[in-house]
């Protein structure tokens, strides 16, 4: 899965899809872009960026304090959602 792979290159971590979260469709002016997002299990690795600038590990009551890319709101709002209706 591209998945598994683009998170081993990327932030030098193993992980374990293991259900479907959800896809959100986004357009950046012209530029379509779709976003297909899977619940994973962290296997192991010591995370080591190579593309991004920064990670956190926060709770999701939390997320409402980062500001995302357009494009991944949808996500960051379906997690908080999980939360306020288990509430």
């Amino acid at each position: 899965m591209s998945l598994v792979r683009e998170l081993k290159e990327e932030m030098n971590i193993e992980i374990e899809p293991y259900v479907f979260f959800g896809v959100n469709n986004h357009w950046y002016g012209a530029v379509h872009i779709q976003l297909i997002a899977y619940k994973v299990r962290f296997v192991g690795g010591v995370i080591a960026l190579v593309d991004h600038d920064e990670y956190r590990w926060v709770y999701i009551q939390e997320l409402r304090e980062f500001q995302f890319a357009p494009a991944d709101v949808k996500f960051v709002e379906m997690l908080q959602l999980k939360i306020h209706l288990r509430g």
